[in-house]
């Protein structure tokens, strides 16, 4: 079953933190705040954000893919397209779950990519493992040249800051990129409205009964909420310096 989604798209750290952020690997609320304006930014701005949309994508068609192979299904291969659109082919599984899982992996793999990003001591293991995942999707999945061009672009941008010397910049890099996937996550979902026989939601509209813009607006929840998530990371454990 084809589902095609068009989109709009250990830690060293500054002296001026304390040891106990040093030893979390957590941004406090400001430089959460920072990296975040930082990655709505980067989103917005012409060439230098497709990569990242590519990102999106990327975990948009790998979630419809992993939901399958859960559901009893099987993937055919991926499409990825410049403009940040996808496809996943596959046959079996459960159509509900594997429409839903779209948007919706897309936004969670954001926030455990941000998660990683807090693991001092794993960041460089996290960006070894986030981009050999690429590869191996590339060897599984991908059939035609665009799509492993832009797969192998995805890798590059996983593996390439592993020459970085400092854990501190994988890490602000890692949670950046997280963001920025949540972002895109919560904005692509929003060109489904009003959208006519296309996209995901149109396909849960067709299996559940419920109207397409029931599932766009549960997709901004879900994505608003694990932007959400991310910040009560930040914030509870800033309260926790706090007691310290």
């Amino acid at each position: 079953m084809p589902s095609m989604r068009p989109t709009t798209q250990s830690s060293q750290l500054h002296s001026s933190q304390s040891p106990a952020q040093s030893s979390s690997g957590t941004p406090s609320r400001s430089r959460f705040f920072l990296e975040l304006l930082i990655a709505f930014l980067v989103t917005k701005l012409p060439f230098i954000s497709v990569p990242f949309k590519w990102l999106e994508s990327y975990f948009h068609e790998l979630s419809h893919g992993l939901a399958t192979l859960l559901t009893g299904g099987a993937v055919s291969h991926i499409q990825l397209f410049p403009n940040g659109a996808g496809l996943c082919f596959s046959q079996g599984g459960w159509p509900l779950v594997i429409g839903f899982s779209g948007y919706f992996g897309a936004a969670l793999w954001g926030y455990l990519i941000f998660t990683f990003a807090t693991w001092p001591k794993g960041i460089r293991f996290s960006f070894g493992l986030l981009g050999a995942g690429v590869i191996l999707t590339t060897l599984l999945w991908a059939r035609d040249l665009l799509t492993i061009s832009i797969l192998v672009s995805l890798a590059l941008l996983f593996l390439m800051p592993l020459k970085l010397k400092l854990n501190k910049y994988l890490a602000t890099s890692l949670r950046i990129m997280a963001l920025m996937v949540i972002l895109n996550a919560l904005a692509s979902p929003t060109v489904l409205f009003g959208l006519q026989g296309q996209g995901d939601a149109n396909m849960l509209a067709g299996q559940s009964w419920l109207p397409a813009w029931f599932w766009v607006l549960v997709w901004l929840v879900t994505s608003a909420f694990m932007l959400f998530l991310c910040w009560r990371r930040v914030d509870s454990q800033a309260d926790k310096r706090k007691l310290k």
